[in-house]
């Protein structure tokens, strides 16, 4: 699933390409067809990133919130536009650009956004974040960290990565609980996941090592892997940590894996 800055680069190529114009919008698969047709012909005021949400401000008043999923991905080019190819849910066209949807979770027509951003949690690319509220869920949990800060409704926008990666930085196991993190580490926490994504937008990729674990510096391969870039722990379990060269671990953690070292991140 694409993390947070995935989702704040697509805004920002949505509205440099589609604000302030006119759109067509159709679905040639016909799953949203009647919400397209509802929004077709108005202007594209401005779009919006919030988490891992996606959306479009319309002058009419309507707002298209999109949701990629595991599966949803996005395709555009320039005018004309060629004919659909595969289930295409949401065709967007002016007359110099297109933008394909495919696969969406979710692809709808919102009455109120403000309902669905008051059930996120504070995105670290957003300048209103309200970190406090985040680290007041936090300070009172017994919940281990990683699923705390996995949790959309706690933080919203990062994922596995982001999350793992955050975690080895700062030097805290994911096991961790909320409870037992301080103000000092959670303003650690947040300002070094802010510049991890705010990169991830510049870059369209994740890196999170320093320049001294980059590849060139150590004479190592590059990493391999459809998720990214450059990585401590991440999908490493079993090799050895670029800091220490203890073995990375893995286990289950709130249905999903977590990646540790055991030296660098000790409980």
């Amino acid at each position: 699933m694409p993390e947070g800055h995935t989702i704040h680069r697509l805004a920002a190529q949505h509205r440099s390409l589609l604000a302030g114009r006119r759109v067509t919008v159709s679905s040639p698969q016909g799953r949203f067809a009647t919400g397209a047709a509802l929004l077709s012909g108005a202007v594209l005021a401005d779009t919006e990133a919030y988490g891992k949400h996606l959306f479009h401000h319309y002058e009419s008043g309507r707002t298209l919130h999109v949701h990629l999923g595991l599966y949803g991905v996005f395709s555009d080019g320039e005018a004309p536009t060629p004919p659909p190819v595969g289930q295409v849910r949401l065709r967007l066209e002016t007359e110099r650009h297109w933008i394909d949807l495919r696969g969406p979770a979710a692809c709808e027509l919102l009455d109120d956004p403000d309902a669905l951003r008051g059930r996120l949690g504070a995105d670290p690319l957003r300048d209103d974040a309200d970190l406090d509220a985040a680290y007041a869920r936090i300070r009172h949990s017994t919940t281990p960290l990683a699923a705390l800060l996995l949790d959309q409704s706690t933080v919203a926008g990062p994922g596995l990565v982001y999350v793992s990666e955050v975690l080895f930085r700062a030097g805290i196991p994911p096991t961790r609980t909320g409870r037992l993190l301080t103000p000092v580490q959670w303003g650690d926490l947040w300002l070094d996941l802010r510049e991890l994504m705010k990169e991830g937008v510049s870059r369209g990729r994740i890196d999170t090592v320093h320049s001294q674990h980059m590849p060139e510096a150590m004479g190592r391969a590059p990493r391999v892997d459809r998720h990214g870039g450059e990585v401590y722990v991440y999908r490493r379990a079993g090799q050895p940590c670029l800091i220490c060269g203890t073995e990375i671990q893995r286990s289950g953690l709130a249905g999903r894996n977590s990646y540790w070292c055991p030296t660098c991140q000790p409980s």
